[in-house]
């Protein structure tokens, strides 16, 4: 429910900051006065779009926040699922605009992204504006109507899993079909391909390895050469590297009786010796057994330029791309050779889940079928005291191929009239017919999906009198449970059954044009019914009448 709403440059408004009440509220006030202003305001809570131009000019920002009472409503989940701190007695929603362009939505002073906003705003306010009856045009609309009276989320959740499955098995099955016409137009080459990368005999590392093992052969005799001076430094006679050390270790080994303090450089020298006489030893191992293989060489490097030829070939960079595109070539191939057995399982696995969606579409159909019947016999109650005393309302449900909501094509059929056939209710409605219907579906689907707040926007054009007071009387209804209805209106008799009753007014200032908005007194109250019923010029009569009207 919204408790308050807080309007800051917006538009005609400087500041506003007013609170609402449970139940059924009207807003009245001149045409042009500011009403759509603050139903723009809320739209932007609801994740509406933006317009710098909607900043009061020569401000830089507007600021638009709403604190609702959820406390009556199963919200923790929303919060829980956008890890948004929840508080159900007071949950503040803002919205802010700079002059630059930028938008910044918050819930309970958490940055939100629009389309969280939008989702929350969804759950909480339900704006029915006159465009919205162009909604029973609408054969999704409809449909839906259908679904939130059937309270059939989970039948239609099995449905619509059990068709997701369908239509990726439909896919995968067109899928193979492209790909076993396209790879035949092309399987001579194919082959061909596939043959000579198989035949090649590719291995995933070889590349590197090779190129390693030939770089070694390539530069064999600088290699021999280095060996062999590298082993003669260590081992030449008494002048090698190796003996000299030994020669060194000897004559420090002599000074240690009287010169202590050699003795560790001289275990350092005896570990040193020891180690490069391995080396040494390596060394000459390494030189007594390097060969050049020219044989080698030669069938290296032609297994490197067919390796080269076929990355050039085939635009790659590697073995390892290569032996993908060999077997990929391999699994297109097997396509081909046997399709008809692929084609014909996954055919199979079509038809499958073609007939498990049919019969959960058929359960689906059911229920819907039922909640149609329930629909127009509650229809016709609740039309006939709104001036339709003749009325016929149908749903007609027929067939239509499998879909994301079902395979029920809905159609709303109306007559206001006992001689005229019922058509699409959109074709043959009047405007006031067709604000009867939209309040008579509202008041079915708010009671189903539960809205914490609904709000009319003048959705009493066409209608006055008594009709205008029966409509009134289905709001007070709808806010008598647990539901809070604010209801735009120009009609007395409907304002005079609000339970709080604000106006919204314009006044010129020195700084412009601002717009104003109050929440009335009783005796507030009685003048602007008493202006509604006789305008400007408030007569005695009228203001009897507005009494009247209000019950005092």
């Amino acid at each position: 429910m919204l408790k308050q709403l807080y309007i800051q440059n917006f538009t005609l408004i400087d500041e506003l900051d007013i609170a609402f009440h449970p139940g059924f509220s009207v807003i009245t006030g001149e045409t042009g006065a500011g009403k759509s202003i603050i139903l723009g305001a809320i739209g932007l809570l609801l994740g509406n779009r933006a317009d710098v131009k909607a900043i009061k000019s020569g401000k830089s920002k507007c600021v638009v926040e709403a604190h609702f009472d959820l406390s009556r409503y199963d919200m923790q989940a929303f919060f829980r699922d956008h890890d948004i701190d929840e508080d159900a007695d007071d949950c503040i929603i803002r919205r802010e605009i700079n002059s630059n362009g930028k938008s910044r939505a918050f819930i309970n002073d958490t940055p939100v992204p629009l389309t969280v906003m939008r989702d929350l705003g969804e759950q909480l306010v339900d704006i029915h504006s006159q465009h919205q009856n162009l909604l029973l045009n609408k054969e999704d609309f409809q449909l839906n109507v259908i679904d939130i009276i059937a309270d059939d989320k989970k039948q239609l959740a099995d449905y619509q899993s059990a068709y997701a499955a369908y239509n990726e098995a439909e896919k995968r099955l067109q899928s193979l079909q492209e790909e076993i016409a396209r790879n035949k137009e092309n399987e001579e080459f194919m082959r061909f391909q596939e043959k000579e990368l198989d035949e090649a005999a590719l291995v995933e590392d070889e590349q590197a390895e090779k190129e390693k093992e030939l770089e070694t052969l390539n530069h064999a005799e600088e290699i021999k050469t280095g060996l062999y001076e590298a082993d003669h430094a260590f081992n030449e006679d008494e002048e090698g590297i190796v003996e000299k050390l030994k020669d060194v270790s000897s004559a420090l080994s002599r000074i240690e009786t009287v010169y202590p303090d050699i003795k560790d450089i001289n275990r350092r020298i005896d570990s040193s010796y020891i180690e490069l006489k391995d080396i040494a030893q390596d060394i000459s191992d390494r030189l007594e057994n390097f060969d050049f293989d020219t044989q080698r060489q030669e069938m290296i490097t032609e297994r490197l330029d067919l390796i080269y030829s076929l990355e050039r070939k085939f635009h790659t960079e590697s073995v390892k791309e290569l032996i993908e595109i060999r077997d990929h070539l391999k699994e297109q191939l097997q396509h081909i050779d046997h399709g008809d057995e692929e084609l014909a399982e996954r055919q199979a696995d079509v038809d499958q889940k073609r007939k498990a969606c049919e019969e959960k579409s058929a359960r689906l159909t059911a229920i819907r079928q039922k909640a149609a019947t329930k629909i127009e016999k509650e229809m016709r109650q609740r039309l006939i005291p709104l001036g339709i005393p003749n009325v016929r309302f149908e749903i007609q449900v027929t067939s239509k191929p499998l879909s994301p909501n079902g395979c029920d094509k809905v159609c709303f059929l109306f007559s206001a009239n006992k001689s005229t056939p019922v058509q699409p209710v959109s074709q043959v409605a009047s405007g006031g017919e067709i604000a009867r219907v939209m309040l008579s579906l509202k008041a079915m689907i708010s009671g189903a999906v539960k809205l914490p707040t609904i709000i009319f926007d003048e959705i009493d054009t066409g209608v006055s009198g008594r009709v205008a007071e029966q409509m009134a009387q289905i709001m007070q209804e709808m806010g008598n449970h647990d539901r809070q209805v604010i209801s735009i209106t120009h009609l007395p008799q409907i304002a005079a059954l609000g339970t709080t009753h604000y106006k919204v007014s314009k006044e010129e200032t020195p700084t412009g044009t601002i717009s104003r908005m109050v929440m009335l007194t009783p005796e507030q109250r009685i003048q602007e019914i008493a202006q509604m019923l006789s305008g400007s010029n408030i007569s005695e009569a009228a203001i009897q009448n507005a009494k009247t009207l209000l019950g005092l």
